[in-house]
């Protein structure tokens, strides 16, 4: 006879895991959602459902490497998405440097990703609008490079990507997944090994 495994009992959160994008379908799988696109991909492959509407966000809570997180995915529009995002902070007793934020990143090219623990905005209106909110620049990221391209900067961020750029940015995307996947287990030094060097 085969046991049933006992439901795996889930733990407070210890990790808010943001992704950054603009909600609406007009912007689905444009260069400015990849945030979204990695938050999509985590919730597949642990299990996790964005099935909770609060503090303008869609949130789902659920268990990494044993470790209790929350996903958030605001809804504010990109250049307000700190408002959505502190309000767990301060609802669930987690510090900022317990915050990853993944965005879409213009000054690295498509296929490269870096992860940092803290850093300035780089003129990324998410993170502005993140380092207004929460007070600090000090909370780890994870910068997707979608390249600066041809068109304007706008146009550029809110297109989609060439058919012969989504096999880098789904390896970006799964490495970041598996960046995360360490970052909760054992913490800034392993993940950036991971995330940085592909190691």
């Amino acid at each position: 006879m085969f046991r049933k495994k006992p439901p795996q009992t889930m733990l407070p959160p210890e990790w808010v895991i943001v992704g950054l994008g603009n909600p609406g379908p007009q912007y689905r799988g444009t260069r400015h959602n990849v945030g979204f696109e990695l938050l999509e991909l985590l919730c597949s492959s642990h299990k996790i459902k964005l099935d909770r509407s609060k503090h303008k966000a869609q949130y789902g809570q659920g268990m990494i490497e044993g470790h209790g997180v929350l996903l958030v995915k605001p809804l504010t529009f990109m250049n307000l998405s700190g408002q959505a995002v502190a309000p767990f902070l301060q609802e669930f007793g987690i510090a900022p440097d317990h915050v990853l934020v993944v965005t879409d990143d213009l000054d690295l090219p498509v296929g490269k990703i870096r992860f940092r623990t803290k850093g300035s905005a780089g003129g990324h209106n998410g993170h502005k609008s993140l380092i207004q909110s929460l007070g600090t620049p000090e909370y780890p990221r994870i910068k997707i490079g979608i390249g600066k391209g041809q068109d304007e900067t706008i146009d550029h961020v809110l297109g989609r990507f060439h058919p012969d750029e989504f096999v880098d940015v789904k390896k970006c995307l799964d490495r970041a997944a598996k960046g995360i996947a360490v970052l909760v287990e054992s913490g800034a030094d392993a993940a950036s090994l991971v995330i940085n060097t592909g190691e």
